[in-house]
């Protein structure tokens, strides 16, 4: 029996996502007015959260930096790499909750108190296997971005299939970092949620904590590489 915190994480995530790739995927004005609307958003949360005005100051410019290199990564390394960063980053959100909910185990940190050992494994085989099947749908004739270092050839092959998992596996990792880091500023500001604003989620922040670190990562990664 699914719990009514369950229905509405479920039912918001099926209204959520296809907006925010709507977005995404048109690029021009409307990725930039969804950026505008995203630091908006997370900006509130994050001032209303801390009460010490050095890590207000230090949360905007941070947020600030994100949100451009959010832009630059759609933009400059093309669409296909910036779906590939979101497919890791929600599956590493999937995989932690599902595996955490069905396998339980020992706790991991008292950071993040939900946090298990089994949903850290589950953060890591969910994206693998959801950028494979990415990866094969697209075909080795659709290139990740206008650099031919990032067709899927690239990965599948050229770079190879241990290099393709390590560099998920790299992402996922980040992401659930950066998640732990927000949990551990919450703890701090004593609030379970960052916000109110998604049903079953909390905050916006709350779900984008792992998101807000894989960009900046991925974006020098995925630089470095061409």
């Amino acid at each position: 029996m699914i719990n009514k915190e369950l229905q509405k994480r479920i039912l918001s995530s099926l209204i959520i996502i296809p907006i925010v790739f709507f977005f995404i995927i048109k690029g021009s004005v409307f990725f930039v007015f969804f950026l505008g609307i995203f630091l908006l958003a997370t900006a509130y949360e994050w001032l209303k959260m801390n009460k010490k005005r050095i890590l207000k100051f230090i949360g905007i410019i941070y947020l600030v930096i994100i949100t451009y290199l959010a832009y630059l990564l759609r933009n400059d390394l093309g669409l296909n790499i910036f779906i590939f960063v979101m497919i890791i980053c929600i599956f590493t959100d999937i995989g932690g909750y599902i595996f955490g909910k069905i396998l339980k185990g020992p706790k991991l940190t008292k950071i993040s108190p939900n946090k298990t050992y089994a949903g850290v494994l589950g953060s890591f085989v969910f994206p693998i296997v959801a950028c494979s099947i990415y990866a094969q749908l697209q075909g080795s004739t659709i290139s990740f971005s206008s650099y031919s270092i990032f067709d899927v050839k690239f990965f599948l092959f050229q770079y190879d299939e241990l290099k393709f998992i390590l560099i998920v596996l790299f992402i996922s990792l980040i992401s659930q970092i950066g998640d732990l880091i927000v949990s551990y500023f919450k703890r701090l500001s004593k609030v379970k949620d960052t916000g109110n604003l998604l049903p079953g989620h909390g905050g916006l922040l709350d779900r984008v904590d792992g998101i807000i670190f894989a960009i900046p990562v991925s974006y020098l990664l995925f630089n470095y590489l061409s």
